[in-house]
């Protein structure tokens, strides 16, 4: 049901980008956005028809970690905090996909199957149902990532490394590790401005649609606002770790966040004997955020608190005027204080991708 809802809802934008390109204002908006570049540095395709193969991985991590826990010390009675590992990962068991896609104008489209000959199915890491939403948009000026995702179904990565850090304090009947209760929802919005828009190219690198021929870069400046809510049936804290110290023996099974924050960075592509490319971006923030976690056997705990976010980009490959070869990868991290002393709480989105793109030029505009 949620992917024909997705499906639905992204004909009806299309739909009502077509007829809106036609009207004064969205003339104007596409005129700034699409701002005109230096054909030294960048080779335009935009009105040539981009076909893509690809493969892709989305991620969805979920991280709790604890600042306050000393490695090997000994509480007043007599418990051992020797933890080689100061937080608990959330992990996801998401496929690769295999997929094609188009652009042509302001307009791409990516369809990816999760091909069962490739994603072989393990009971090791449980099942993860999802819906992940992510899109990137790449304009002259300005680059807009959306995150949409939800996510039923995780495991705890580090486990084998909590247990081994307890000793023989902890059995193996007693490992938490498949946790199919636990339901993630993330969405959230990043904005930032490219400032050398004339001479560098975030399209070249990740929609193909751009050849960039010399190297370039350009500082970012932005803002972001995101909403996270994590939960499950029971306590997201193992309870074999609670003695420890770890978390101040707190436990929760719901947390809500909202966050805020504005970011700058710097992005910059490396051109090698023309054709050869590496697209490397890192961008931070600072902003404030608003935490709520529902606690299993008291009141609620709440806090507005620092927000630390990070954003990186990385492209390498071949791209040429017809042809492009690359691999691309996206990641956001945001970073929140928990309402906790000397915790935060981690979430983590993004994509791998591996392309192959063919350009073709068109002898009449499709649209």
């Amino acid at each position: 049901m949620l992917k024909w809802l997705a499906l639905l809802t992204a004909c009806l934008l299309i739909c009502v980008a077509v007829s809106a390109q036609h009207t004064p204002f969205f003339k104007k908006a596409i005129r700034w956005l699409e701002a005109e570049n230096d054909s030294n540095y960048i080779e335009e395709h935009t009105e040539d028809l981009t076909v893509r193969l690809f493969g892709s991985r989305k991620y969805n991590n979920y991280d709790i970690v604890d600042n306050d826990i000393v490695e090997g010390s000994v509480t007043d009675n007599g418990v051992v905090n020797a933890k080689s590992s100061k937080d608990v990962l959330y992990r996801p068991n998401t496929p690769f996909n295999v997929g094609f896609g188009f652009n042509y104008r302001f307009l791409a489209i990516n369809l990816a199957f999760n091909l069962s000959a490739i994603n072989k199915e393990s009971g090791e890491y449980g099942k993860t149902k999802m819906l992940d939403l992510q899109t990137h948009i790449y304009t002259r000026r300005l680059v807009v990532d959306f995150y949409g995702q939800i996510y039923n179904g995780y495991y705890i990565a580090n486990t084998r490394q909590l247990i081994s850090s307890l000793g023989t304090n902890a059995g193996s009947n007693n490992v938490e590790m498949i946790r199919p209760d636990a339901r993630n929802v993330n969405i959230g919005l990043n904005v930032q401005y490219i400032f050398n828009s004339k001479r560098f190219s975030y399209r070249a690198a990740y929609l193909q649609n751009d050849y960039q021929k010399k190297s370039a870069g350009s500082f970012l400046v932005g803002g972001e606002v995101f909403g996270v809510r994590m939960k499950g049936d029971s306590g997201l804290i193992p309870s074999y770790i609670q003695s420890t110290g770890f978390f101040n023996g707190e436990n929760f099974n719901r947390t809500r966040i909202i966050s805020a924050a504005a970011n700058a960075g710097y992005a910059h592509t490396f051109v090698y004997k023309q054709h050869w490319f590496t697209t490397l971006s890192l961008s931070g923030s600072l902003g404030v955020n608003h935490t709520i976690m529902n606690r299993v056997a008291a009141t609620d705990l709440r806090k507005i608190g620092l927000q630390f976010n990070n954003n990186v980009r990385i492209s390498v490959g071949y791209n040429s005027s017809r042809y492009f070869a690359g691999i691309h990868y996206v990641y956001l991290t945001t970073r929140s204080q928990s309402p906790v002393p000397d915790t935060y709480q981690t979430m983590g989105a993004g994509n791998f991708r591996v392309s192959l793109a063919r350009r073709f030029t068109l002898k009449k505009p499709l649209f």
